[in-house]
């Protein structure tokens, strides 16, 4: 397997297991050695390169351990403090690692809890490890862009030097890029004014600002969804989510979302960025069973539907999330739905194998 292959496969048994580890040493058995052995390709039960309860002296501080050394060349190259899964990766919590690096030939240090990586090096000072880590993986949300770096770390491809002088620029577009999805979520107001400084030629009073902030807000939302539904209008041959919208209705979908229409004086049905990559999950999930190009969804004001072949008789799930609390509509033989409460759109992989059987019941 390669890289991609190896990340993918552990993010599937997190998302499995996650529910049922409670401890730091069961996210260690589970997740950590497994991102080392699996991911980075280290020998875990290889002393000589995987060290596991490391132990130097430091200073006063005599028997203090680190969860895991790896080793390369009879020196230790990376040090890896492990936490409970969901557990808060602060820097409080792990003083070792400052100790450790300061007393090893470490040049990379790595905090955990199974399913955030952050990677520390020493940038604001040499041999002091830095306060910010200049990397940050999330295994249930992979950044497609950081897994040359974390190849650069694998047994096979070590890359030290490379690694560290790609350090910084890693640091602060990692920062940049959390700073922007911050302000997509819930824009300040000095990123407001920034935005309609520049399409807005009045005054910025209070009315303004208020104006412009739901303004802001949208047009964030609509940008994404717009982004997303380029890459997969290329992915699916030019086909888009507005076109895939406008595809025939069968009479008893006409029925069922005039229906939902004369809920509300508003007959518009607007697509969300959270429906898009609901969706996006749950065609991951079928295309194990069907083509891709098979797996289409038709919003509605009440739901968004995924559908087998645009059939209104083959729905695959619905997407209840036009309230407070979202639900996945699960469908059996019968095509009765059950509506499943989830909190997050992760919590759909949960329901992968129903899903499955959904489409195979079709085909």
């Amino acid at each position: 397997m390669d890289i991609d292959e190896r990340l993918a496969s552990l993010a599937a048994k997190i998302r499995q297991q996650k529910g049922g580890i409670e401890t730091e040493e069961a996210t260690k058995n589970a997740f950590v050695m497994p991102f080392i052995s699996l991911v980075l390709g280290y020998d875990v039960f290889n002393p000589n390169e995987v060290v596991p309860e490391f132990t130097a002296d430091v200073g006063t501080k005599k028997g203090e351990k680190i969860d895991y050394a790896i080793v390369r060349d009879g020196e230790v190259q990376i040090l890896v403090e492990a936490k409970a899964v969901g557990a808060p990766l602060t820097l409080n919590h792990a003083s070792q690692l400052f100790r450790y690096f300061a007393t090893t030939n470490a040049r990379i240090a790595l905090l955990t809890n199974g399913q955030h990586y952050y990677f520390y090096t020493d940038l604001d000072r040499s041999n002091r490890m830095d306060d910010k880590p200049f990397l940050q993986l999330d295994l249930l949300d992979i950044d497609e862009s950081l897994v040359p770096e974390i190849e650069k770390l694998t047994k096979e491809s070590f890359d030290l030097d490379s690694v560290v002088s790609a350090a910084e620029e890693l640091k602060y577009i990692g920062a940049l890029k959390r700073a922007l999805a911050g302000q997509f979520r819930d824009p300040d107001d000095e990123w407001v004014k920034a935005l309609t400084n520049r399409v807005y030629d009045g005054s910025f009073t209070q009315r303004v600002r208020e104006q412009f902030r739901v303004l802001v807000s949208k047009a964030t939302k609509q940008f994404l969804a717009d982004q997303v539904n380029d890459r997969l209008k290329a992915a699916l041959g030019g086909q888009s989510y507005s076109d895939a919208a406008a595809a025939p209705v069968s009479a008893a979908t006409a029925a069922e979302e005039s229906v939902d229409s004369a809920e509300g004086d508003d007959k518009g049905i607007e697509t969300t960025l959270e429906e898009i990559e609901g969706y996006q999950i749950v065609r991951a999930i079928a295309c194990s069973e069907v083509p891709p190009v098979r797996i289409v969804h038709r919003d509605t004001k009440s739901y968004m539907g995924v559908l087998l072949d645009d059939n209104n008789r083959k729905p695959i799930v619905r997407l209840h999330f036009n309230t407070g609390q979202k639900y996945l509509g699960l469908f059996d033989e019968q095509k009765n739905e059950t509506r499943v409460p989830i909190d997050s759109l992760d919590q759909i992989y949960e329901h992968a194998e129903r899903i499955r059987k959904t489409v195979h019941h079709y085909i």
